[in-house]
């Protein structure tokens, strides 16, 4: 991505022109989150409400999240529960 801007939390998709087969997808493009760039594929679907963008994001070269992604957020279990007072601040 261009690094005149600050594109982190943002992306740009564009027609797939591409596209051979049903499983490709309808667009194609990049985002960057958090500092990791990554592509970004889109399909164009149909549900019960209407019509509705599908997503999947994939790390350029496969780059490694960086550790405050992979960790829990509170403590080790993942349940966010670890470090739970018992006091109610209010």
């Amino acid at each position: 991505m261009n690094k005149e801007y600050d594109n982190n939390m943002s992306g740009v998709l564009f027609k797939n022109d591409r596209k051979e087969k049903d499983t490709h997808p309808d667009y194609k493009g990049h985002c960057e989150v958090d500092g990791v760039e990554m592509w970004l594929s889109a399909w164009i679907k149909e549900g019960n409400k209407g019509k509705f963008m599908r997503l999947s994001f994939q790390t350029k070269d496969k780059q490694p999240l960086p550790e405050a992604a992979t960790r829990s957020p509170v403590g080790n279990s993942g349940t966010g529960f670890d470090r739970m007072d018992d006091d109610i601040p209010f």
